[in-house]
């Protein structure tokens, strides 16, 4: 199993959306993350309305997915959301051990 952490700016949250449900990803997390990566500070600094720099916002989502999946998830996504551009995000795929669903009781790739 793996975890597959896409990191994309938020506007596009929807594309990643549809391109999981077309792989029929049981469920993703997702959430408002802030920082920034190797770009010149003046390219990702953002000043709100009371003068303050602030780092550029992104969004972070989540998902479990059979090894199998992962490649061709990962594919479709960079295919379909790179713009070529340094600011298009990262995607961080990591091996998962174990899964447990609380709730049923299940585990390994049927908790999924």
């Amino acid at each position: 199993m793996k975890q597959i952490e896409i990191i994309v700016p938020h506007e596009r949250l929807s594309k990643v959306n549809d391109i999981l449900f077309k792989h029929k990803v049981g469920g993703m997390m997702f959430h408002e993350i802030k920082g920034r990566g190797r770009a010149e500070r003046e390219a990702i600094v953002i000043i709100d309305h009371r003068n303050r720099a602030l780092y550029g916002s992104r969004t972070r989502v989540d998902v479990m997915v059979s090894d199998s999946l992962s490649k061709q998830i990962v594919d479709e996504i960079i295919r379909y959301l790179s713009t070529g551009s340094a600011s298009d995000g990262k995607i961080f795929v990591k091996d998962i051990s174990e899964v447990y669903d609380i709730g049923s009781g299940q585990h390994g790739e049927m908790a999924l």
